[in-house]
């Protein structure tokens, strides 16, 4: 559906939907969320959530947008290396904060959607790429102004980074404790540290 052809309502209602099944997904499970829960949470008819998502399928696909959107939306600029460990403050305060339940929001979806069907991985690989180029272009940027090294490569401290977030967050979810997403964040910085200029 074109986003753009909806009125301020429609996409009020559309948003709703969107954040309710997003929820329901995170506490239940792409396979434990059924439409009529979807409904239900986001306060909607039946002919409304149909008229927005024809099928599970075009819902759970605008999930994975919305959330990726969501997620790269409440990133900081990550130009400075106090800013980077501003960063990794906030994904260890947010994972506490949620008592390590649920994990991250982006990676819960990848690790449930990412084997179903080629073209849901694909939404989902769109999605972590986005999340890279932001990385990068910090990268990029905190290069320009001399505080990394020349040879500094920004795509391979951004997978470092979040393969380190995602990693960690798992790892903490698993165990309940905040230390493997603490540790691993460390490392990755200590390692970006190492390239300052």
């Amino acid at each position: 559906m074109d986003e753009h052809r909806l009125t301020v309502k429609g996409r009020a209602t559309r948003e709703r939907i969107l954040a309710a099944a997003a929820e329901l997904i995170l506490r239940q499970g792409v396979a434990g969320t059924q439409l009529d829960d979807v409904r239900r949470a986001a306060g909607v008819s039946g002919s409304q959530l149909t008229h927005y998502f024809h099928d599970k399928q075009t819902l759970i696909d605008d999930v994975i947008a919305w959330q990726a959107h969501t997620t790269l939306k409440r990133e900081p600029a990550l130009d400075t290396f106090d800013a980077w460990r501003r960063w990794a403050d906030q994904v260890v305060a947010r994972q506490t904060a949620r008592k390590f339940q649920g994990g991250c929001d982006f990676g819960s979806l990848a690790g449930q959607l990412a084997e179903t069907s080629p073209e849901t991985r694909a939404h989902l690989a769109d999605g972590y790429d986005r999340w890279l180029s932001q990385f990068r272009h910090s990268l990029d940027r905190m290069r320009d102004q001399g505080l990394l090294r020349a040879d500094a490569d920004p795509d391979s401290l951004a997978h470092m980074l979040l393969a380190a977030m995602q990693g960690g967050v798992l790892l903490s979810q698993t165990l309940r404790r905040p230390e493997p997403l603490r540790d691993s964040l460390d490392a990755a910085l200590a390692q970006l540290e190492s390239f300052a200029g």
